[in-house]
């Protein structure tokens, strides 16, 4: 009996071969999806199969960030990967790098190509993106001329601003000849001198929809000096248009209404903005009016006529101060005065007369204090209130008193 190997052994020596064959290692395999299993690791488990046979196959979740779908029970999708052996179970099965739906594999292949091709010439660069005018006058619009996608962007125009003018060229977006005729709508619109540029139709199969994928349109729109804005099938779809326009937009419809201002909403703005700025106005004329009343009231205080009135008062209070001072004083002179007087009245010799007194004097006008003073035979002059007299000493009649003579003393009567 000859050497005998191990099970692992064989599947081992099985893998080996699957390994070495180049053509296993990179192979597109065409078929039906079939027991479809999504994993909670994030793999997936599926089969392909055809009329005659099956295949196991997995994508690992490291692998499915390239996935643009997701993959459901019967449909026909192209898988690229490597066959190899699993040993545990000992079967072999494709691990899938890449899945495509059937048909459409060369297409992606082509679409990514010409996609790298241009972004590295910089025509996906947004410096490049020109602003879409927010209040256009004319929208032109390149799509076929019976599709829906024209009655949703003419509806969607008319509801937001009927004023805007929608110039339409027809142009054939499906079939041979539709890339040249994209192409052709573009420039003619852009000469015309259009305020912004829709370019799009509506949703279909990526064949279908191909057109828009085509080098000769991504560049029209590039060299486009209106802007434009790519509308092309759902929001799903993705085409190089869309990476080349000005802006995206989803669907036909949502670029009309990033094209088209609304005008309702434009009105409504602009009453807001004239409430908010007459409200703004009048606040600025209630602060200047108030502002110019205190400086009329300044100037009012500062002028000359005001500051001669204001001294005027103050001089006339001035005065009426000083009356009442030099009034106080005169009168606490007055008062003095009546005393002094008073005094001067009880002094005066007119006053002792008044009462009966007189001055008697000598010739040589000495007044006689004493009897002493006199000799008999002299001649005296007696006065009166009411004027003088003479008299001569007949008798001297001394009287024996002890009379003391004050220094000051009013004179003496007869």
């Amino acid at each position: 009996m000859g050497q005998a190997y191990s099970v692992t052994e064989i599947n081992l020596y099985i893998k080996n071969l699957f390994m070495r064959d180049r053509m296993l290692n990179h192979v597109y395999v065409k078929g039906e999806v079939s027991n479809c299993k999504y994993h909670t690791s994030g793999h997936i488990y599926f089969t392909l199969k055809d009329a005659q046979g099956q295949l196991a196959c997995v994508m690992f979740a490291g692998q499915r960030r390239g996935l643009k779908f997701r993959l459901e029970e019967g449909q026909s999708v192209i898988a690229l990967g490597s066959v190899n052996v699993y040993e545990r179970d000992g079967k072999y099965q494709l691990y899938a790098n890449e899945i495509v739906l059937d048909g459409q594999g060369i297409l992606y292949e082509k679409y990514e190509r010409l996609k790298r091709c241009l972004e590295e010439e910089g025509l996906f660069d947004p410096a490049h993106k020109k602003p879409v005018p927010s209040f256009p006058k004319r929208v032109g619009i390149v799509t076929a001329a019976t599709g829906a996608a024209i009655q949703d962007i003419i509806n969607i125009s008319k509801r937001r601003n009927p004023y805007v003018q929608l110039i339409l060229y027809p142009a054939q977006v499906q079939g041979e000849g539709a890339a040249q005729s994209v192409v052709k709508g573009i420039r003619a619109l852009d000469r015309l001198g259009v305020d912004t540029i829709i370019v799009g139709r509506g949703g279909g199969s990526i064949e279908d929809l191909w057109a828009f994928n085509e080098e000769i349109v991504a560049r029209a729109i590039y060299q486009c000096n209106t802007p434009v804005i790519s509308a092309v099938g759902h929001e799903t779809d993705v085409t190089i248009a869309d990476f080349v326009s000005d802006l995206r937009a989803p669907t036909p419809s949502a670029a009309a209404e990033l094209a088209v201002n609304d005008y309702q909403a434009f009105q409504s703005l602009l009453r807001d903005n004239r409430r908010k700025l007459t409200k703004e106005l009048w606040q600025k004329l209630a602060l200047y009016q108030n502002r110019c009343k205190e400086y009329k009231l300044r100037l009012f205080y500062a002028s000359p006529s005001y500051q001669i009135k204001q001294k005027r008062q103050y001089l006339m209070e001035v005065e009426q101060k000083l009356q009442q001072k030099m009034n106080q004083k005169l009168q606490e002179r007055r008062h003095r005065l009546e005393l002094y007087i008073a005094r001067l009245h009880g002094l005066s010799p007119l006053s002792k007369l008044s009462k009966g007194y007189a001055l008697v004097a000598r010739e040589d006008n000495k007044p006689v204090q004493s009897i002493r003073d006199v000799n008999k035979g002299e001649l005296l002059t007696v006065s009166l209130l009411d004027g003088d007299m003479k008299a001569r000493v007949e008798e001297l009649d001394p009287k024996q008193r002890d009379v003391q003579h004050p220094k000051e003393e009013s004179p003496g009567r007869t």
